[in-house]
């Protein structure tokens, strides 16, 4: 048996009282397991709403979707590490594909949002991943390794040892197309390999990417995948339920 971990990114969807309802029969049809721990990841509005309904279960933690890297400041629309904290965030996503490719967020922005996190106590769940274009032109791994430089490459083995990887390759996401087990497994031995060469022996690292039930277990007999980080298949209570307690070898 392995510590798995299912990330559930609701991204833009699911208000405050869908976020109670939500959490309400995902508990009921959850039971929890040993080494297993189901995290979400809400929209700000829903974020206290959520984290309120978890706070009974040590197996269920809620987390930021995007945080912004100074702490308070005239920063219209944006939220803060201290902020989300405050309502109830124990963890935040970091550089997630839609962050960098629809907002323009760059790699610099990842280091700054990665670093606030830290500072506030929330851990870092750092997304990275190739495009379509860069996978098929073979650069798959000099992306990920620009992005893991780009977000990491500063902190010592410490602070390194408290960050979650989720490689999300873009192409997959939301496309209905997912990397193979191993082609995932190729590209997390190499995030490992980079944390490993820094003074990081043990990691965490998910695979993000159109999952969902009828590709988990597939996903999750490949050893290399703690976990997955899951978006529109999240979204039903009942069917994540389902999908976080699928088996594993």
């Amino acid at each position: 048996m392995r510590d798995l971990l299912f990330a559930a990114n609701w991204k833009m969807n699911l208000g405050p009282d869908d976020a109670r309802a939500y959490m309400k029969t995902f508990r009921a049809r959850y039971n929890r397991h040993e080494r297993r721990e189901a995290w979400f990841f809400p929209p700000a509005v829903s974020l206290e709403a959520a984290a309120q309904a978890a706070r009974e279960r040590a197996d269920l933690l809620v987390g930021v979707q995007d945080i912004h890297w100074e702490p308070k400041g005239a920063f219209t629309g944006a939220i803060s590490a201290p902020l989300a904290a405050q309502a109830g965030a124990k963890a935040a996503l970091i550089g997630h594909s839609e962050r960098r490719h629809v907002f323009g967020e760059t790699d610099e922005d990842t280091r700054k949002k990665l670093t606030a996190a830290l500072a506030a106590g929330l851990v870092p769940m750092l997304c990275v991943g190739e495009t379509l274009a860069e996978r098929d032109a073979g650069h798959t791994l000099a992306v990920v390794n620009r992005q893991l430089s780009g977000a990491l490459g500063a902190l010592d083995g410490a602070a390194l040892a408290r960050v979650i990887i989720a490689y999300e390759p873009v192409w997959a996401i939301g496309t209905g197309r997912n990397a193979t087990p191993q082609d995932a497994g190729a590209v997390h031995k190499e995030i490992r390999s980079w944390l490993t060469a820094r003074g990081v022996p043990r990691s965490r690292v998910l695979y993000g990417g159109s999952v969902n039930l009828k590709n988990i277990a597939e996903l999750l007999a490949e050893r290399e995948l703690d976990g997955v980080l899951v978006g529109g298949a999240s979204l039903d209570p009942e069917a994540w339920a389902q999908l976080v307690q699928a088996p594993a070898t």
